[in-house]
């Protein structure tokens, strides 16, 4: 049960219901993540914003999923990871491609290499060296977009946070945690 009430997207007017509209019209539902987050108009409207903001990024939506799932699955964010799942499903990555992407692994190498950097700035709090950016852009990766997926670990970091510190239950198909995170959770 959420630490926190689900917001009533009914029950709210003006900043707020104008958001939850919007989510809602976005996933034919308002997600309990962001009921939750709609205690705060200040934490609705900056999470809200950032993933406009990066729908229209560089990366690209599937990419973006993979990264998420990633972050999550490291973080052991059932909620994201569940959320995330459906999106990248979704966004056309396969089944196989967002288990893979729990572990930070891709058939892809120049995407394997951005979501092992992703983890490594989970693991090591953003404390990377400058070789770990340099092997990103020797994987084809350009300044622009190694900003722009550094913002997005940073995004999901704080729905992380926000769901497993609130509790807030998972409202999409769920999806174990990998065999490594399961582990460390235990």
């Amino acid at each position: 049960m959420s630490r926190v009430p689900l917001v009533d997207p009914a029950q709210t007017s003006g900043s707020v219901r104008t958001s939850l509209d919007r989510i809602g019209n976005a996933f034919g539902t308002v997600p309990n993540m962001f009921r939750a987050v709609a205690n705060s108009p200040a934490a609705l409207q900056s999470m809200w914003g950032a993933f406009g903001a990066f729908s229209t990024g560089s990366l690209g939506p599937a990419l973006s999923e993979q990264l998420a799932v990633a972050v999550a699955d490291r973080n052991n964010c059932r909620y994201c990871l569940a959320a995330h799942t459906a999106l990248g499903l979704g966004a056309g990555v396969s089944e196989q491609g967002m288990r893979d992407a729990q572990g930070a692994q891709a058939d892809d190498p120049r995407v394997e290499a951005l979501l092992n950097f992703a983890v490594d700035l989970v693991d090591r709090r953003g404390a990377v060296g400058a070789e770990d950016v340099q092997r990103l852009r020797e994987h084809g990766w350009s300044d622009g977009e190694i900003v722009e997926a550094i913002a997005q670990v940073a995004l999901n970091l704080f729905t992380n946070y926000i769901n497993i510190a609130l509790d807030v239950p998972v409202d999409f198909p769920a999806v174990p945690l990998s065999a490594e995170s399961q582990a460390a959770a235990s």
